[in-house]
C-alpha cells in the first residue's frame, strides 16, 4: 500500500454549544479526487479549514506527504502544498484580477508575466478572465473564477475545491473535468465539495459522508446512486419535488425590448430583452455568470431603472416604480448575493424579516414598527423552512450559507407574491434543503404565482421550469419548452446560439 498524501486521524473541533467535527478520520491518496459530502452544517467547512490552517483542531492529528502536518495559518498550508478555493470569496473589490491574484501568491512574478499566465490558465480551463478587470465590477460567478485561477497558479499537491462548477456551462464543466483528470494523472489530489451529486458520480474516485460532525459513511460514487448518497447525508428518505401539471393562466408580466446600459465600465448591458410570463408558470433562465443575470433581476425588482423598453405588470407600466412600490403590489425578488444584498449581515433575522416584509406582512402601523409581529414572521420563516439557528434574534452573518439561503427564500415565498424573481435559489445548499426550496417554488407556481428562476444549475432548471431561455452577453435566447431540451441544446443556447437553424442544424 502506498502512503496516503493526506491522513486525518480523530480530528475533533468544538464550539460553544456545538461539536463541529467529532472524531473525523479520512485518507486521500496521491492523484485521487475525493468527495466530501454532507448537509449544510454537517462539518465540511470546519474540516477543510483545519486542513488549510484557518482553524486548529482540539484533538486529533494530520499527516501530509508522509510528515506530521499542523499548519499554523493558510500561508503555512500553501507553502506545504495545499491550495483552497472557498465558496465565499476573499477578494479586494477595488483591485484588478491580477493584483488580487498577486496578493495570494508567495512569490508573485512581474505583473506582465502574471497577466500572461492568468490568460493562459484561465483559457485552458474554459474560464476566460481578463487580468485588467476591477474585481468589484465582476459578478459572483466571475469572482469565483479568480479564486480558482489564483489557486491553480500555485501548483498545489492537494487542491480543495468548494462548489467549483456553479458558474459553468455543460461544455465548460467538461473542460474543467478534463483538466482535473489531467491534474489527477499528474499526481495532484483533489478534495472536492459539491452538492451536485451526479457531478460527483462522474468525477470522484471516493467519497466521505459527514452528518452532524461525524463520518457516517464512505462510498465509491460511480457505484452509488445520487439518491443513496443524498439519503446517507440527511439520514432520512429524500422527498423528490413534485410538479402539479397545472396549465398556465393569463399573462401577468411582460418585458418588451428592455435595454439597460452597463452598471460600470466592465458591466454587461441588457440588449432588447423581451418575454411574457403567465400565472402559474415557471420560466427558467440559464447562462454563465456575468451575462446579464444581475442586471435583469435589478431591472425587474426596481433596483435599476431601465434605459429603454417597457416592463408591464398586470397591465400596468412599471417604469419609474422602485422596489418598495413593486413589492407592495406583489412583485417580489431575491438576489444572488445573500449576505450583503439579500440580507444585512449584522442585523438580526427579525430585522431582516422586517426589511422586505414590512408592507405585505403589515409590520408597520402609522410609521411605528411592530416588533412582536416581526418576530412572529421571522419565527414562521425559521419553522416552515427549517432554518437552523438558535433564535430569530441571531445576526444573519451567524448562519451557514445554506441556512441563510433558506431564510431569504422563505421570507419572500411566505409573503405570497404574484410574481417572484429569484437568482440562484439553491446555490451552496445541500440536497435536502435544495429539494425543499424547489418544492416551495413549485407550490408557489401551483397557487397561481408566476416565477422567473435564474440559475446556473441546469438540473434544477430542467426539474422545475415550464419554459427555458438563456442569457448570453445580455441577450435572451428564444424561450423554449423545457421538456425535451437536450444538454447540448442548452449549452448552445448558453453559448449564444439563439436561432432555431443553429440549434438544429
Amino acid at each position: 500500500m502506498t502512503t496516503p498524501l493526506l491522513s486525518l486521524r480523530g480530528l475533533t473541533k468544538a464550539y460553544p454549544g456545538v461539536v463541529a467535527n467529532d472524531d473525523v478520520s479520512l485518507e486521500i491518496g496521491r492523484g485521487e479526487i475525493h468527495a466530501l459530502l454532507g448537509e449544510n452544517g454537517a462539518g465540511k467547512s470546519t474540516l477543510v479549514k483545519m486542513i488549510y490552517g484557518l482553524v486548529k483542531p482540539d484533538n486529533g492529528t494530520m499527516e501530509f506527504n508522509g510528515a506530521s502536518f499542523a499548519p499554523q495559518d493558510p500561508r503555512t498550508a500553501r507553502v506545504g502544498g495545499v491550495g483552497m478555493v472557498f465558496q465565499h470569496f476573499s477578494l479586494f473589490d477595488a483591485l484588478t484580477v491580477a493584483e488580487n491574484i498577486a496578493l495570494g501568491m508567495e512569490n508573485a512574478p512581474a505583473m506582465g508575466q502574471l497577466a500572461a499566465r492568468i490568460r493562459e490558465v484561465s483559457e485552458s480551463y474554459g474560464l476566460p478572465l481578463s487580468p485588467d478587470r476591477i474585481v468589484g465590477d465582476l459578478s459572483a460567478g466571475e469572482q469565483q473564477r479568480v479564486e480558482i485561477i489564483r489557486c491553480l497558479l500555485q501548483d498545489p499537491k492537494l487542491l480543495i475545491m468548494d462548489e467549483p462548477t456553479s458558474v459553468l456551462t455543460p461544455q465548460e464543466v467538461s473542460i474543467l473535468f478534463e483538466t482535473l483528470n489531467k491534474l489527477r494523472s499528474e499526481g495532484t489530489a483533489i478534495l472536492y465539495i459539491s452538492h451536485k451529486l451526479e457531478e460527483i458520480r462522474t468525477l470522484c474516485d471516493a467519497a466521505t459522508i459527514l452528518r452532524l460532525g461525524k463520518v457516517v459513511g464512505n462510498c465509491i460514487p460511480a457505484e452509488t446512486t445520487a439518491r443513496d448518497m443524498a439519503e446517507m447525508m440527511v439520514g432520512t428518505t429524500l422527498k423528490t419535488p413534485q410538479r402539479s401539471g397545472a396549465t398556465a393562466g393569463e399573462v401577468i408580466l411582460e418585458i418588451n425590448k428592455l435595454f439597460l446600459p452597463p452598471a460600470s465600465a466592465f458591466g454587461m448591458p441588457l440588449r432588447e430583452v423581451s418575454l411574457s410570463l403567465r400565472k402559474g408558470e415557471i420560466l427558467g433562465i440559464g447562462g454563465v455568470a456575468g451575462n446579464g443575470q444581475d442586471e435583469l433581476l435589478g431591472a425587474l425588482s426596481g433596483e435599476i431603472q431601465a434605459g429603454h423598453g417597457m416592463i408591464t405588470y398586470k397591465g400596468q407600466d412599471m417604469t419609474g416604480k422602485g422596489p418598495n412600490a413593486r413589492r407592495e403590489i406583489g412583485l417580489l425578488s431575491a438576489p444572488e448575493e445573500r449576505l450583503g444584498h439579500a440580507a444585512a449581515p449584522d442585523m438580526s433575522l427579525i430585522e431582516n424579516a422586517m426589511l422586505t416584509g414590512a408592507v405585505r406582512e403589515g409590520l408597520v402601523k402609522a410609521g411605528i414598527l411592530n416588533w412582536s409581529a416581526a418576530r412572529l414572521f421571522a419565527d414562521r420563516i425559521i419553522n416552515v423552512f427549517d432554518v437552523r439557528t438558535p433564535s430569530a434574534g441571531n445576526a444573519a452573518r451567524s448562519l451557514s450559507g445554506g441556512n441563510l439561503q433558506k431564510f431569504v427564500i422563505g421570507r419572500e415565498v411566505l409573503q405570497h407574491p404574484d410574481v417572484f424573481i429569484v437568482n440562484q435559489p439553491t446555490w451552496g445548499v445541500d440536497a435536502s434543503a435544495a429539494a425543499a426550496i424547489r418544492q416551495a417554488l413549485l407550490d408557489l407556481a401551483k397557487s397561481g404565482a408566476a416565477l422567473i428562476v435564474i440559475s446556473q444549475d441546469l438540473d434544477e432548471l430542467m426539474e422545475i421550469s415550464d419554459h427555458f431561455g438563456a442569457l448570453n452577453e445580455g441577450r435572451l435566447s428564444q424561450l423554449r419548452p423545457a421538456v425535451g431540451l437536450t444538454v447540448e441544446e442548452i449549452g448552445l443556447m448558453m453559448g449564444g446560439a439563439h436561432d432555431e437553424e443553429t440549434m438544429h442544424g
